[in-house]
């Protein structure tokens, strides 16, 4: 696990059920909807200090969404804690149905993103949930990189107009940012300066574009760094300017190479400003069972990986 400083890594879905307690506390229409797994998505404690704003709707996740929408429609903030892979699939019909297309502020906050539920398989691996999501017309995307920028992304995505995809992880991600950092939906976060390349990620992958950051560097690259915390609406000036600056991107993405973060900033590049662009993501293939990392490793996700990738986009920019 890579630690930014000493602060002790924690698990985005173990954050934002420390949220969710202190916006218990301020917010009185916020509820929150679970689908029998609170001790895993952490609002168990919400469900004990709360209990007349919680509500357990057992493992009926298109349930869960519909009464999700009934609440919004009475004038209620709802929250969905559910995991990735039953938020983003099973109960798609009715997110797309009973929530984007009449728009109601509805939050559903997906844990198990991506391969951080590692040993539990590819039934519980959500690597398709941001492609699926950013397809659904008034969808806004998210996936924090940390337990600090959770926090204020969920106050304003509990505020936001239109209902809201959250992605969280399983394991634990350092700690990268400050308490005193601001955030907002739509708006990318840089946290490195670099003229060489550009390194876009998002969620858990952020902590390893800071990792091949520092490699770079002792080989005399400088990376730019942009912490694309909201893939829908993506930041496209962010990544015009990246492109326009550094000649050279590549993004970083736990999730499948076709539609997710890779496909948004292609997108953008293609239609504005074409630049060489590598893309660290699964290729088109299921993962199998295993520790996480190890599973970065196989998949072509980890470190050596991004860097790697910069290294061939930089010869593809040099070529021209």
């Amino acid at each position: 696990m890579v630690k930014q400083d000493g602060r002790k890594p924690i698990s985005t879905r173990k954050a934002f059920g420390q949220a969710i307690m202190e916006l218990g506390a301020s917010v009185e229409n916020l509820v929150v909807l679970d689908g029998d797994i609170s001790r895993s998505t952490y609002t168990v404690e919400f469900s004990q200090s709360f209990p007349t704003r919680h509500f357990n709707v057992g493992i009926a996740e298109q349930n869960q969404m519909g009464v999700a929408a009934g609440l919004a429609l009475a004038g209620y903030k709802p929250i969905v804690a559910s995991y990735a892979v039953f938020a983003s699939m099973r109960a798609l019909e009715q997110v797309r149905t009973s929530m984007c297309y009449p728009r109601l502020n509805v939050t559903i906050a997906a844990s198990h993103g991506g391969l951080t539920p590692g040993n539990d398989g590819v039934t519980h691996q959500a690597i398709e949930d941001l492609g699926i999501m950013r397809t659904l017309p008034n969808m806004t995307v998210i996936a924090p990189a940390d337990g600090v920028s959770l926090k204020p992304l969920l106050q304003q995505a509990i505020a936001w107009d239109g209902p809201v995809y959250m992605r969280l992880t399983r394991d634990a991600v350092p700690i990268i940012y400050d308490e005193t950092d601001e955030f907002h939906i739509g708006k990318a976060k840089q946290l490195r300066e670099g003229s060489d390349v550009t390194l876009i990620a998002i969620g858990d992958m952020v902590q390893w574009a800071l990792k091949a950051h520092d490699l770079l560097l002792e080989e005399g690259i400088t990376a730019r760094i942009l912490d694309m915390h909201t893939l829908k609406p993506l930041d496209s000036e962010a990544v015009i300017k990246a492109a326009r600056e550094t000649g050279a991107i590549v993004t970083i993405e736990d999730h499948n190479i076709h539609g997710g973060l890779g496909g948004a900033v292609a997108e953008v590049l293609t239609l504005d400003y074409p630049v060489p662009q590598g893309r660290i993501a699964l290729r088109d293939t299921f993962a199998e069972s295993g520790p996480y990392e190890k599973l970065l490793e196989k998949y072509g996700l980890s470190t050596d990986h991004i860097v790697q990738a910069v290294h061939d986009v930089i010869r593809k920019r040099d070529r021209k």
